[in-house]
């Protein structure tokens, strides 16, 4: 039952999936602590060290069977967290208690196991990338001939396709999948350092034989699943991983806000909505109203994210000499939820993408109020091609047009453009191709072509490269 007397991190309860969440959870982290112990015990006892594998097995036997209350009572005691947990492992592990942490410092589970922690929750982020890019791609195709108008200063311009402005928002996806990439092939653990980063106690423990010194660090890192690790660090990895991290983070918040923007926008026109669902209250005094609650969500949780980075990096510059441990309060609550809300925002961006719903009669009739404007170059041009003069059309054009302007600004009226060029023995040469020179689907340039060539060429291969991957629903719990 919910403790509803205390504070409750909303990330959690309201907007991260169950998923993220136990990636950060407790038993995670401490879980990795018991297998980096176990991975460091093993490859000392196989490079020749006192330790038996008896030893080993039984550190094996309670790897998952992790005992918190006696961890805990521990930690009030020595009021360090690792030496804590290094007790309590011993405590069940009690013929292992002398070798657990064997030439270790804190930093040896702290970092390892955070970085793990983070690659995966990088993992996590990125197959829902590729599912809402996936949901867009479908969208996009589907929408490519659709004409729209366009804005440039919010204020009406050539027109576009619903499809094709669907993958300027791809676009900025794909770009942050490529960073996501580019931080999983940097991925490195910190490895077997020592306290410093120096390796003296690795030196001390094996008589000073670098080689072995240099293939526990290869067995270690290897027996957790990696195959890189930083050639040189202090006492902990270098923190500027964490902000690029952030930095990669605040790029998919920044590419949501600015797709939650544009469709609270086209909702405000009516054009393309959110999902909306039956029984669903869009305000507690105007029922009749359907406000973009879920787009206001992602844009929220993306100005939390964007701010994280400049957190990071205040912590990356401050670490003196080989490391102070004021960074350590300060991420254990910044990654986590740099991560969970970013997660809380693709959970969004799935269910969205997935569920827009067009108007297209809307979207046609806004076409038609602007049209008449943007289609006089052609109107003129067809009469110059009849023998008119390219001067005098240009000058009564600009005359109708402030008409028609006045009609809509000052009226309130429809944009009669279109009625007084038919009415003008000026524009009698193009009286019956009107309607053919007004055809929206003649004023979107190569919008359907460019659609369907960047999906071809630029999108498609990162899907088919993460098919496994794809299939998910995006979950909005509240």
């Amino acid at each position: 039952m919910t403790d509803n007397s205390v504070y409750v991190n909303p990330l959690i309860t309201r907007y991260a999936s169950r998923q993220m969440s136990e990636n950060f959870s407790d038993d995670k982290r401490f879980r990795l602590w018991r297998k980096l112990w176990i991975a460091l015990a093993e490859s000392e006892m196989e490079l020749g060290l006192n330790i038996t594998p008896e030893q080993i097995a039984e550190m094996k036997k309670y790897a998952d069977d992790i005992n918190y209350e006696t961890a805990e009572k521990f930690e009030r005691e020595v009021r360090h967290d690792v030496m804590a947990h290094v007790r309590a492992f011993g405590s069940q592990a009690k013929s292992a208690m002398p070798i657990i942490h064997l030439g270790a410092t804190s930093c040896f589970v702290d970092c390892n196991s955070e970085l793990i922690i983070i690659r995966d929750a990088i993992s996590i982020v990125k197959s829902k990338l590729v599912n809402v890019m996936d949901k867009l791609s479908k969208f996009a195709l589907k929408y490519k001939d659709l004409p729209t108008l366009g804005f440039t200063h919010l204020q009406p311009a050539q027109l576009t396709t619903v499809g094709k402005r669907a993958t300027l928002w791809l676009q900025d996806l794909m770009m942050d999948y490529e960073n996501l990439v580019h931080l999983e092939k940097c991925f490195k653990l910190r490895g077997v350092k020592g306290t410093t980063g120096t390796q003296a106690s690795f030196m001390e423990l094996f008589n000073c034989d670098t080689a072995k010194v240099k293939e526990l660090e290869k067995k270690v890192v290897k027996k957790m699943g990696c195959d890189k690790v930083y050639g040189v660090t202090g006492q902990t990895y270098p923190r500027k991983f964490d902000y690029n991290v952030l930095c990669v983070l605040s790029q998919i918040a920044q590419s949501a806000y600015k797709f939650s923007n544009d469709i609270r926008i086209l909702q405000n026109m009516k054009e393309i909505e959110e999902p909306f669902e039956k029984s669903q209250i869009g305000s507690s005094a105007m029922a009749y109203k359907r406000n973009p609650m879920r787009c206001e969500r992602m844009g929220s949780l993306a100005r939390f994210v964007i701010s994280l980075p400049l957190n990071s990096a205040v912590t990356a510059s401050t670490q003196w000499f080989e490391r102070t441990l004021d960074d350590s309060a300060n991420r254990r609550i910044v990654n986590a939820q740099a991560f969970l809300a970013v997660d809380g925002i693709l959970n969004i961006y799935m269910n969205v993408s997935e569920n827009l719903v067009v108007y297209d009669k809307v979207i046609a009739k806004h076409i038609a109020a602007e049209l008449p404007f943007m289609a006089t170059e052609n109107i003129m041009m067809e009469c110059v091609k009849a023998g008119g003069n390219r001067q005098e059309l240009h000058e009564r054009i600009r005359v109708l047009s402030m008409e028609a302007g006045k009609n809509v600004k000052e009226r309130g009226l429809e944009n009669n453009l279109i009625d007084l060029i038919k009415k003008d023995d000026m524009f009698a040469a193009v009286r019956d191709k009107l309607d053919d020179i007004l055809d929206a689907s003649k004023f979107i340039g190569r919008a359907p072509q460019q659609t369907e060539e960047f999906i071809a060429d630029e999108i498609a291969p990162i899907l088919k490269e993460n098919a496994q991957s794809l299939g998910l629903k995006g979950e909005v719990r509240v």
